[in-house]
């Protein structure tokens, strides 16, 4: 029987070098909250979005020195758990530098890029996705459980749509979330630049040193950008 475990974490920042500051989960009707002292201070751009300061986190342990590891620790990497996260190869990455590796996990991002092939939706962070499709749900926007409550929603919403369009039951659909999480997603049009609203396809054939110069910036970066580096490597056949 798997056990879903929804997690979300606060950082120091967004990119490889940053290192949690809280986390939350929820599986079942068990829900857990811990607040921790990062090894490097918080920067003001980062408290600006979780409202976590570094006087609150001065007198706590790192978590690595917390008690709440080993316990968080044995149930993530529980082999029947499946955690799941709002791009969770972040939230994976950051738990993976605390010595905790999963064995299964869903990304509710890629699950929501992957069911609007068109790229009908603007833009697929939690907060809008949570307005977007009306999720009904109280919860502190980017406080740690807060977005546990949201991503439980969106997570619900997400897999009935799965199981409605491939006529399959719950354990299926499950099954069929972690292959789809498991794998970056492919863009296929611009959001952003010179080419905003265009297809990625078009780019390449009539600009594709401006596909080679953003590909450049993103593997120059510290940032976890998985899905463009895919996506642009997919369409420069490389």
């Amino acid at each position: 029987m798997q056990k879903i475990i929804f997690f979300d974490t606060e950082t120091t920042g967004n990119t490889d070098k940053d290192y949690i500051c809280q986390i939350a989960y929820k599986t079942g009707d068990e829900t857990f909250t811990g607040l921790y002292k990062p090894p490097i201070k918080i920067p003001p751009e980062a408290s600006a979005v979780h409202h976590i300061s570094n006087k609150m986190v001065t007198d706590r342990p790192s978590f690595s020195e917390s008690g709440d590891m080993p316990k968080i620790k044995k149930l993530f990497e529980d082999k029947n758990s499946v955690v799941i996260a709002h791009n969770a190869p972040f939230d994976l990455m950051m738990i993976k530098k605390e010595g905790i590796e999963p064995k299964s996990f869903i990304c509710t991002l890629r699950l929501a890029r992957h069911l609007d092939p068109e790229e009908k939706i603007e833009r697929y962070n939690l907060q809008y996705l949570r307005y977007l499709l009306d999720l009904d749900v109280e919860a502190q926007a980017h406080d740690a459980m807060g977005d546990v409550l949201v991503l439980e929603k969106l997570y619900e919403r997400l897999k009935k749509k799965v199981m409605e369009q491939d006529n399959i039951n719950e354990e299926q659909a499950i099954n069929k979330m972690i292959e789809i999480s498991s794998h970056p997603s492919l863009f296929r049009t611009f959001k952003f630049g010179k080419h905003n609203g265009k297809p990625i396809s078009d780019i390449a054939k009539i600009d594709r040193g401006y596909l080679e110069w953003l590909l450049a910036q993103k593997l120059d970066t510290d940032e976890i950008d998985e899905d463009w580096i895919y996506t642009l490597k997919h369409y420069l056949l490389k």
